[in-house]
């Protein structure tokens, strides 16, 4: 499925779009900021499931800080758009109150499912909270939360792969593809 070739998931076509090796150097990026901001610091990483695995697993090897990691399981898309609503499926089990936050998210689309993450995340009065993305669809986003790091920008088009997924295929894949029909 994989080596530059369109690929067929359910109904749609998508074809290469980010290389592997294009992800890694931008997650490379997102952890020298990180360890920069953060090395006197011992941050609580929050990826959110199930599309925030990959890049969790590749940015925590990168990340040279002493740090932990806990996660949350949000939905709001069906399909290849979002709902507008959005599903807490698993909350934050950890004790977050004083402590320096970091919200990882393989993308930002429109900002929703962020918006709903932060809000409850602020309820348990953290230190601090910045949001660390892959991706991030500026012409999507239209929320007030800044992104403090950033993999890569990219235009507002449906992706697979590296965690995304379309109805629960493509997450396996190791580059990430985009649609064509």
């Amino acid at each position: 499925m994989q080596g530059g070739k369109t690929i067929q998931l359910h109904d749609r076509t998508f074809e290469p779009y980010l290389s592997e090796e294009t992800i890694l150097k931008a997650i490379d990026k997102m952890a020298q900021k990180i360890n920069q901001d953060y090395h006197d610091k011992s941050p609580l990483i929050i990826p959110v499931l199930n599309g925030a695995f990959m890049v969790a697993a590749d940015l925590l090897k990168r990340i040279n800080v002493k740090c932990e990691i806990s996660f949350t399981k949000l939905s709001s898309y069906s399909g290849t758009s979002t709902t507008g609503t959005v599903k807490t499926l698993i909350g934050l089990g950890d004790d977050i109150e004083g402590r320096d936050i970091i919200l990882l998210e393989d993308i930002v689309d429109t900002g929703i499912t962020l918006e709903k993450l932060e809000e409850e995340v602020e309820k348990f009065k953290p230190k601090s909270v910045k949001v660390a993305t892959l991706l991030v669809k500026p012409d999507a986003y239209h929320f007030r939360i800044p992104l403090a790091y950033v993999g890569l920008e990219i235009p507002n088009k449906f992706i697979v792969g590296y965690g995304l997924d379309y109805d629960g295929l493509g997450r396996n894949l190791r580059d990430i593809y985009v649609v064509t029909n």
